[in-house]
């Protein structure tokens, strides 16, 4: 069950190690688009092997979604479990981009922690449940799931040009919903203050789903609590390759490279178009989405055949 989180859920992010010749790499994740399939929401089996083989020779593995840990657990966790999680191997969640964490090995999933500072008010989702029963049912579903942040999710059964359609006018309701919960909020470019001028949320649109949230939440706020999970069982390794399909993804690498790590961010849907940015980008084209998000994997674990004996620089991804 969620638990709240201690009143210093997060604290100061470890440093990374002082030797810069560790050879294993870490992973940092997105889950939607590099790793679960956008159009079914499911991973393949490819992707649970590859990420099991990759944890087991140590390299730690961190999901940092947008999705609620029930998600994780459901389409990640137990495909891993059935398939087998090794003995002393942890895998690590940070969830609802921040909000939510929790951690799971062959033992299955442990206690699930909630940033309550982060959480949105119970009335407003109360709302945005109505809301969408009301309107746009034919169009996408209200995500029970969540603990955090605020979220509605396309139906399997609508087609995505009808819900991106959709989506640009339930965006504006739910700015009229926040607005008479006197809740500022920004989506994109649009900037809607709260009474007092401030603006406490956002509302983030992606190609399947619309999330409200804090504005403290994000990749970079996950990226800094995945530190935290992983320092206290292993050495952080120096080298970290993160995974996403959007701009916003980009932050768990801007992140890590302001600490110091040697970093490089694998985007799996560059057509959104690519930043400059002070690190590597690798791009798998033509492939997309969890096609991209399994072919670098499978890279990852072809350089642990190979790999045996060179340096970190040489096995570079």
């Amino acid at each position: 069950m969620p638990t709240d989180a201690p009143l210093d859920p997060l604290p100061d992010a470890p440093a990374p190690p002082a030797h810069r010749d560790h050879p294993v790499q870490g992973l940092l994740l997105d889950v939607d688009g590099p790793i679960a399939s956008p159009v079914t929401r499911t991973v393949p089996p490819g992707i649970i092997t590859d990420l099991l083989l990759l944890a087991a020779a140590g390299w730690p593995v961190v999901f940092n979604t947008g999705r609620s840990d029930h998600f994780i657990r459901t389409q990640v966790m137990e495909p891993m479990l059935a398939v087998g999680i090794p003995t002393g191997v942890t895998f690590h969640a940070v969830c609802e981009k921040g909000g939510t964490w929790f951690s799971f090995t062959s033992d299955g999933a442990g206690e699930v922690f909630v940033d309550q500072e982060l959480a949105l008010p119970t009335s407003f989702a109360d709302d945005i449940r109505d809301l969408v029963e009301e309107k746009y049912s034919h169009l996408m579903f209200f995500d029970e799931t969540k603990l955090a942040m605020v979220s509605v999710e396309q139906s399997l059964d609508a087609t995505n040009p009808d819900y991106l359609e959709g989506q640009a006018h339930f965006d504006q309701d739910v700015f009229d919903v926040m607005h008479s919960h006197d809740m500022g909020a920004r989506r994109l470019e649009r900037d809607d203050p709260d009474s007092s001028g401030e603006i406490g949320y956002r509302i983030d649109p992606t190609i399947i789903s619309t999330d409200i949230e804090s504005v403290r939440v994000g990749k970079d706020l996950g990226a800094e609590r995945a530190l935290t999970l992983v320092a206290p069982l292993m050495e952080l390794p120096h080298t970290w390759r993160t995974v996403g399909d959007s701009r916003t993804d980009y932050a768990m690498a801007d992140y890590l490279h302001g600490q110091g790590f040697d970093v490089a961010h694998v985007d799996v849907r560059p057509a959104d178009g690519v930043p400059d940015t002070p690190y590597e980008v690798i791009t798998e084209s033509p492939l997309i989405h969890e096609e991209a998000g399994a072919a670098f994997l499978a890279r990852c674990v072809a350089a642990l055949s190979w790999g045996a004996g060179q340096t970190e620089d040489e096995l570079l991804l």
